[in-house]
């Protein structure tokens, strides 16, 4: 699976051409002052396969091992619902 990396401005002006591209199969990274801010992926492909994709382009790292639960932070331990306390500091 082809990978190509593209500045936004020129995605802009030839969206079609990049657009038939990923329909075809590749991958397509839209950049902005050469951040990745974007991923365009064909449309048959799966979430696993977009996954190894990422991994692959060193855009997330992953173990495959599902993430452990974690505890809340905060609790609201109040009669208060966190609705009206929101409202509050609105105020």
């Amino acid at each position: 699976m082809a990978q190509l990396t593209v500045d936004i401005r020129d995605f802009k002006a030839r969206i079609s051409y990049y657009l038939a591209k990923a329909k075809k199969g590749h991958i397509i990274n839209v950049t902005s002052h050469g951040k990745s801010v974007a991923h365009i992926f064909p449309p048959e492909i799966t979430l696993e396969e977009r996954v190894k994709a990422l991994q692959k382009a060193g855009i997330i790292a992953w173990s495959g091992q599902k993430l452990p639960r974690r505890k809340p932070v905060v609790v609201n331990l109040s009669k208060k619902l966190v609705s009206d306390i929101v409202i509050e500091m609105r105020d």
